[in-house]
């Protein structure tokens, strides 16, 4: 035990405040996401000029709470020719990935569990590794409509991760480095959304895609595809696919912050705002990003597939990819690079 601690300390921290700062994040990254499922469905309740969740706790506050024990409380159903090992071990690898994304994630200045020099990197591993438990799901329910739900939701997470990558590009060239901590303080001066601002669009547009968030839910279409690589699931497996794209979701929102809009960076670095606590600015904009997301899913029609694919390989790609050129460019010809 003794060596196992030193191990740790050798990285500045002993093992005990590791778990800590792991058990922090955990928690209060799944209780906020309670609230924010309550909010998503608020919000797309108010666009269409009704209540919504209103009847459990005050305002409603505790109904996710309530469908939480719902799901853990109902019994597990599997069907018979399904694959029984990989169809329970799916959603407990989409659910294990969408967490351990945020291991890297600074809330504040100093306030990250790793504070790796290839940050971006790793983010970008980690959702890759996501399209795994999907196709998984869908192949193991040995249902036609789950595993149709499953190949498109692949297709669509790998074309978009492709733009999304160049997006990542651009900020690299323009911050110099991998780290996310660094990333934001070279926003000090001025934040990435406003010389990168077409590739601010294509990236929160991509981001929706990856998630599988309206209008970009075609893998989920209850006209289509009944629900997706879901439609056998039921009880604990189904919550924990919902958890994990949830959890996909706000790490998104999270991305776009720390990408271009300063993340923990107040607007103006003047009083009043400088007195203002760094993760209180970082959750501000999380809110705000995810409001967007929410509006969305309220006001957009769904897209068609063959309108989704076209939107990524033949306008986002080409057009990141010449943005790439550009930017490198400019920092070139005007001495910009850092």
């Amino acid at each position: 035990m003794v060596e196992w601690n030193a191990l740790w300390e050798g990285y500045g921290w002993p093992l005990t405040v590791i778990i800590g700062q792991i058990l922090l994040v955990a928690v209060g990254v799944l209780v906020s996401l309670a609230f924010l499922l309550l909010a998503d469905r608020k919000i797309w309740a108010a666009v269409q000029l009704r209540r919504g969740p209103n009847v459990v706790g005050p305002f409603g506050l505790l109904q996710s709470f309530a469908d939480f024990f719902k799901f853990a409380l109902k019994e597990i159903i599997i069907p018979d020719g399904a694959n029984k090992g990989v169809f329970l071990l799916a959603p407990l690898i989409t659910f294990v990935l969408a967490f351990i994304a945020w291991a890297v994630i600074p809330f504040a200045d100093g306030w990250v569990i790793s504070d790796i020099n290839v940050g971006i990197l790793y983010i970008f591993a980690i959702s890759s590794l996501g399209v795994y438990g999907i196709v998984m799901g869908g192949w193991a329910s040995n249902s036609k409509y789950p595993f149709l739900g499953s190949l498109r939701s692949a297709a669509q997470m790998v074309s978009y991760e492709v733009s999304i990558g160049f997006v990542m590009v651009t900020v690299l060239l323009c911050a110099g480095s991998l780290n996310l901590s660094e990333i934001v303080r070279a926003q000090k001066n001025i934040w990435f959304f406003i010389p990168l601002f077409p590739m601010f669009v294509i990236f929160l547009v991509s981001a929706l895609a990856e998630t599988n968030r309206p209008p970009f839910d075609l893998a989920e279409a209850e006209s289509e595809l009944v629900a997706g690589y879901q439609t056998e699931y039921s009880s604990t497996p189904f919550l924990l696919f919902m958890i994990g794209e949830y959890l996909n979701i706000v790490l998104m929102c999270a991305m776009t912050v720390i990408l271009f809009l300063g993340g923990w960076l107040p607007p103006f670095d003047m009083a009043p705002f400088t007195y203002v606590p760094e993760i209180v600015w970082f959750i501000l904009k999380i809110l705000l990003v995810f409001f967007f997301f929410a509006m969305v899913k309220a006001f957009v029609p769904r897209y068609r597939y063959d309108q989704l694919m076209r939107l990524g390989w033949k306008v986002f790609l080409p057009f990141s990819l010449v943005w790439v050129v550009v930017t490198a460019g400019v920092l070139t010809a005007f001495d910009l690079a850092p």
